[in-house]
């Protein structure tokens, strides 16, 4: 099983048919939709994040990252509960002809209970030219800073975080046959 993705990481799609492609979940931070509250949403803490989709390639590429749920979930807290993901606010991609060289952000905006905010996991799953393409995860949770999880010279500074016990968790529980 291999490691899910850290807010901030990037990851390049494994295809040849999309080469040069790659998609980051960063910017987690709390924040309110521009146009209000969605009343679903009383009594929830909300959060925003970026989905940007960038293209290292030769070939443009038409992506579509909306409609919750089909385009991507996010979970919260230990138990992997469903975060409210505010549609109405968050400003998607539809359709947009992703060209070389290029890249294009969304800013997504989901409320959850305070205490569970600390532990996210956001899975995105666009449509690429059409066809859905496989959903790639990440995790982070709001006072994990991004750099605090990458390797190099301060990391031995690096407070514990979700994304290192997701890591020790599937070293652990990975099978000893592997």
């Amino acid at each position: 099983m291999h490691a899910p993705n850290v807010v901030g990481d990037w990851q390049e799609y494994q295809s040849e048919e999309w080469a040069g492609l790659r998609v980051r979940v960063h910017g987690l931070k709390k924040a309110v939709p521009p146009r209000g509250r969605d009343d679903k949403a009383k009594g929830l803490s909300y959060v925003s994040f970026l989905v940007t989709f960038e293209n290292r390639g030769t070939e443009y590429f038409t992506i579509d990252l909306y409609s919750g749920l089909r385009h991507f979930d996010v979970r919260v807290g230990r138990d992997g509960h469903g975060a409210f993901i505010d549609e109405y606010g968050s400003d998607v991609i539809r359709g947009f002809n992703l060209y070389p060289q290029r890249r294009v952000t969304a800013t997504l905006y989901v409320a959850a209970t305070a205490a569970k905010l600390k532990q996210l996991d956001i899975q995105v799953s666009p449509d690429i030219d059409g066809d859905p393409a496989f959903g790639y995860v990440w995790v982070g949770g709001l006072g994990v800073h991004e750099g605090s999880t990458r390797l190099g010279r301060r990391a031995s500074t690096a407070q514990p975080s979700v994304a290192n016990e997701v890591e020790q968790f599937l070293k652990q529980s990975a099978p000893d046959d592997a």
